[in-house]
């Protein structure tokens, strides 16, 4: 079998942020948060933005192209619609950020959020999202109707550690190589955060092996597989861990379903045929190919010691030691 325990390894170096994105996004983080808690249109409802999503949890992959925003409003009255506190934040959003260089507007009313460009950062944008407390202690946030929804997304952070916990460290770089392999092999949707919950549901059902990083790799996406095949055959929806007796929702159409569960599906049965296989390099190519290039067009995956690009072995050079009774072949020419 091939384990490739160093190049996994290099691979996750090659999909961690860039040194720019470690340094941007907090950044931007806090120039939003900034703009939103000293606005004294939002203070009567007890704004306190904290950061969510993907980078907060330390699962993001190179490049990070937005950082999530929860903003827990404490104050706000029930009877205020969803439709109402966007429209106020996009207010407050745009006097603060208004429009590029070239008049290109920053901010972006979206159906939950209000998103805003940073290109100076790269064109990292931050989702800034409006939330209320609900009286069961989850939280609400707009839906595209007007409406609200409950989440609960900081609970999110706290499973993504103890399942860390339970994989020996090893279930955050499996999340990074999932999301690298979905970025991959798919569109846009279902998303990167569709893939990193498909998989925490697959360990909390236990059909991610934790004997090593790369078995992991192999029977998550496995796992991820077998749930699409049941989300497209029957409708079976996630189960939302971080609210009991919820499910989650993703936005993706019919047919992106359906390309994604053909994808992983293939995606799985070439890890698989990868991990069997008993040539380094063989097997190599074969996760390259599931891995792909990262946000800087680098390809992630490589190649172990004395194999090419393509994975056949190199040949090496011929030694002579005194004594042995085979030499190379040469010219014969001497001095």
């Amino acid at each position: 079998m091939a384990i490739l325990s160093s190049q996994f390894s290099k691979a996750l170096e090659l999909i961690e942020p860039s040194a720019d994105d470690r340094a941007n996004a907090p950044e931007a983080h806090k120039a939003v948060r900034a703009a939103l808690t000293s606005a004294d249109d939002l203070k009567e409802w007890g704004l306190s933005p904290v950061l969510i999503g993907s980078y907060k949890r330390d699962v993001s992959i190179r490049r990070v192209n937005d950082v999530d925003v929860f903003c827990r409003m404490d104050s706000i009255d029930d009877d205020v619609a969803g439709d109402a506190v966007l429209d106020r934040f996009y207010t407050v959003l745009d006097a603060a950020f208004g429009t590029d260089a070239d008049g290109t507007r920053r901010v972006k009313r979206q159906a939950r959020s209000i998103t805003i460009g940073f290109p100076e950062y790269d064109d990292l944008h931050v989702d800034a999202v409006p939330a209320r407390k609900r009286a069961d202690g989850y939280w609400e946030i707009p839906t595209r109707d007007g409406d609200w929804q409950a989440t609960n997304p900081e609970r999110q952070t706290a499973l993504k550690t103890a399942m860390n916990d339970a994989f020996a460290d090893d279930y955050v770089p499996l999340v990074k190589l999932i999301r690298q392999t979905r970025r991959t092999i798919l569109g846009k949707r279902p998303g990167g955060l569709f893939a990193e919950l498909a998989l925490y549901d697959a360990c909390v059902n236990n059909e991610v092996s934790k004997d090593n990083l790369t078995l992991a790799y192999v029977t998550a996406l496995e796992a991820i597989a077998d749930y699409l095949d049941s989300k497209v055959d029957w409708g079976t929806e996630l189960p939302d861990h971080t609210m009991p007796g919820h499910t989650l929702s993703f936005r993706a159409t019919d047919n992106q379903w359906e390309t994604a569960r053909d994808k992983f599906r293939a995606a799985a049965t070439e890890a698989r045929e990868a991990y069997a296989e008993e040539d380094s390099g063989k097997a190599a190519v074969r996760f390259r190919e599931l891995l792909g290039k990262n946000g800087d067009d680098e390809t992630v995956f490589p190649m172990p010691a004395g194999y090419n690009e393509d994975g056949t072995k190199r040949e090496s050079s011929a030694l002579v030691t005194p004594g042995s009774s085979k030499v190379p072949a040469g010219d014969r020419r001497f001095g």
